[in-house]
C-alpha cells in the first residue's frame, strides 16, 4: 500500500496541508486507521476551501488533489474492511502529544449508534477551563449523534486548590445544559484514578412481537 505525497500548500489551507502530510506519514508507517482519520479530516477541509475558491486553475488543482486523497482513503477503507473479514483487524489509535486531526467525531462516531444509552467517562483532569471545554465538546457530540444517550457518568478528581469553585460551577452548568436535552449527568469524584477511559453501553430490545 503505497502512500501519496503531499504538495498542496494554498493560502488559507494550512490546516489541511498539516493533516494530509500527517496522513501520508502515518500511511507510510502502516498506521492505516490513524492515516484514514487524517485523510478524511484533511479532505473535508479541502472541500471547504474549494467552495471558496474562485480561480478556475486553482479549483482544478484542488479537485485533483481531493480526488487523489479520496482514492487513497478509499483504498485504505477497503483494506481495513478486508482485514476485518479475515479476522486480522485490531483497531488501535495512538494519539501523540500535540497531534492534530483527531476530533471526537472521527474517533467515536462509528460506535455511537441508536443502541448506545449510557456513557461512562473516567478522567482525572476535568478541572481547568480548557479541560471543562473539552468535556463539554464531547457531550455536545453525544447530543448531536443518532445515539439515544440518557445518562453520562463522569468520574474525575476534585480540584483541591483555588480552581475548585470553577470546576464545580463549570460541571454544574454542563449538567444543567444536558438536562435540557433529556440527558442526566452523574458526577463522582475520586482521588485514586489516574488513567482515562470511555465506555459505552448498548440497549438491546429483547421484547417479542
Amino acid at each position: 500500500m503505497a502512500a501519496r505525497g503531499s504538495e498542496f500548500h494554498p493560502d488559507g489551507a494550512a490546516a489541511a496541508s498539516t493533516l494530509l502530510r500527517r496522513a501520508v506519514e502515518l500511511d507510510s508507517g502502516s498506521r492505516y486507521q490513524e492515516a484514514l482519520v487524517c485523510y478524511q479530516e484533511g479532505i473535508d477541509i479541502l472541500l471547504q476551501v474549494l467552495k471558496g475558491t474562485k480561480d478556475n486553475a486553482k479549483k482544478c488543482h484542488l479537485r485533483q488533489k481531493i480526488s487523489d486523497y479520496m482514492d487513497r482513503a478509499e483504498d485504505i477503507k477497503k483494506f481495513l474492511e478486508q482485514e476485518k473479514e479475515d479476522g486480522k483487524y485490531h483497531k488501535q489509535i495512538r494519539i501523540e502529544e500535540n497531534a492534530t486531526g483527531f476530533s471526537y467525531e472521527s474517533l467515536f462516531q462509528e460506535y455511537l449508534n441508536a443502541a448506545v444509552t449510557e456513557v461512562w467517562i473516567e478522567d482525572p483532569y476535568v478541572r481547568h477551563t480548557h479541560q471543562l471545554y473539552n468535556f463539554l465538546r464531547f457531550c455536545e457530540m453525544l447530543v448531536k449523534q443518532p445515539c439515544k444517550v440518557k445518562t453520562i457518568h463522569l468520574l474525575t478528581s476534585m480540584d483541591e486548590g483555588s480552581g475548585k469553585g470553577q470546576q464545580t460551577s463549570g460541571l454544574e452548568e454542563i449538567k444543567e445544559s444536558l438536562s435540557k436535552h433529556g440527558i442526566e449527568l452523574e458526577i463522582e469524584f475520586s482521588s485514586s484514578i489516574h488513567d482515562r477511559e470511555i465506555s459505552l453501553s448498548l440497549y438491546i430490545d429483547t421484547a417479542q412481537d
